[in-house]
């Protein structure tokens, strides 16, 4: 009997995807963590001053949030010392900063779903119990209860008054890109205020950058839902004006509009000396925002089409893959199913600004939903490896070993 026509395109695709896919071979993968489930993004602080990167992940389905030190680099490829800081249903971000300005580093969590809370974990004061999991304490920021569900968070010293505020956001009904006031006293979460700046339909990043050079930090934000989706930035006022009117924050937008826009990050591909931007973008482009003027009000926009053996895309980051102060950039995928890969890098043929990049492989078929990528040199042997998690295969907080020397 005769395949129909479909099911042997179908094959055909599926043997192509898999000879492409397995043309070089994936970096050597290291487990940081895989002892719970749907581990959701990893932001990154050195919290015991030793010079090593440490982390903090939100595990969604195992509802509960983990900070990770770093061991250094000949015990990097090992499972890494931890500590399980509190509970927190549906989390989608985690974020350090020491809120109280003790000098012990606190975690920051947002969670969606049902909780729609914001979390502080206070640390412990005593360096030596920091890995005391009963040694940390976790309240509920109660200006943020049912008021939306809360996708990411950045620490910012934003009104000049007081510790840390919060610039927050999170997606669905009544979402908003706005900040939360830090009190004279910051562990009185009571008087913590929410101040909201604007309406926003599914926020994947936050970055604080000074984006005209004039009154930063700016706030510039990547939206995939909505009517007015894609990416933009929020301009700072200034000091004296009133921060908590969000009258006094013009928007400015940069590229993306009305399409899905994920996670982005800013480099300077071109090396014109001016701040650009990249965003990952469904199905499979990275944007390449490219600002032409020093005051952030003009943009170009040039999409890099992501190969067909690559997941749909969700974050990218830029650095020397192969060779240090080269473009290339690094991204993730979601949908990575066998034989797609979710991890992979890319390097230029003759310019940023093109349109098809070259391909190279990191992840292999394994893993189907990756997050944040983050570059660091975890092993101390001079080139960039790539950390990121995996939550659907459960891989966990894992990074990827650069085999470039």
């Amino acid at each position: 009997m005769q395949r129909p026509i479909a099911v042997m395109t179908a094959l055909v695709v599926a043997l192509a995807l898999t000879a492409t896919a397995t043309a070089s071979a994936a970096w050597p993968r290291h487990t940081i963590d895989a002892s719970s489930r749907g581990a959701d993004g990893t932001r990154l602080a050195d919290v015991n001053d030793d010079g090593h990167p440490d982390i903090v992940t939100g595990w969604e389905q195992g509802g509960i949030t983990r900070v990770y030190i770093n061991p250094g680099p000949a015990k990097a490829k090992e499972t890494w010392p931890a500590v399980t800081v509190g509970k927190t249903p549906n989390v989608e971000d985690a974020v350090f900063v020491d809120l109280d300005d003790d000098d012990a580093t606190d975690v920051v969590t947002c969670c969606e779903g049902r909780t729609r809370t914001v979390f502080v974990h206070w640390a412990p004061k005593d360096p030596a119990r920091y890995l005391d999991p009963k040694a940390w304490t976790t309240e509920p920021l109660p200006a943020s209860k049912g008021r939306m569900m809360w996708m990411f968070a950045v620490p910012v010293q934003l009104d000049g008054k007081h510790g840390d505020d919060l610039v927050a956001a999170g997606k669905g009904k009544g979402a908003a890109v706005g900040w939360f006031q830090a009190p004279a006293n910051p562990r009185n979460l009571a008087e913590w205020t929410w101040h909201p700046i604007h309406k926003v339909g599914w926020v994947m990043s936050i970055v604080l950058e000074d984006m005209d050079a004039e009154s930063g930090p700016d706030i510039l934000v990547s939206d995939r839902k909505g009517p007015t989706r894609g990416g933009f930035w929020l301009r700072n006022p200034g000091p004296d004006a009133d921060l908590t009117r969000a009258e006094a924050w013009k928007r400015y937008n940069i590229g993306g509009a009305g399409r899905e826009v994920m996670f982005l990050t800013t480099d300077d591909p071109d090396r014109d000396r001016r701040e650009d931007v990249l965003v990952a973008t469904k199905p499979r482009d990275i944007l390449y925002l490219r600002q032409t003027t020093r005051d952030g009000r003009e943009w170009q926009t040039f999409p890099i089409h992501l190969p067909e053996t690559a997941g749909t895309a969700k974050a990218v980051a830029v650095g020397g893959i192969a060779s240090r102060g080269a473009a290339n950039l690094v991204f993730s995928c979601e949908h990575a199913e066998r034989p797609r890969s979710g991890v992979m890098w890319l390097s230029y043929r003759d310019s940023p600004m093109d349109t098809e990049w070259q391909a190279h492989d990191i992840s292999g078929p394994e893993g189907i939903k990756f997050d944040l990528v983050v570059l660091r040199d975890f092993d101390g042997d001079g080139d960039l490896d790539v950390l990121t998690c995996e939550e659907r295969e459960n891989l966990g907080v894992i990074w990827y070993e650069n085999p470039a020397r």
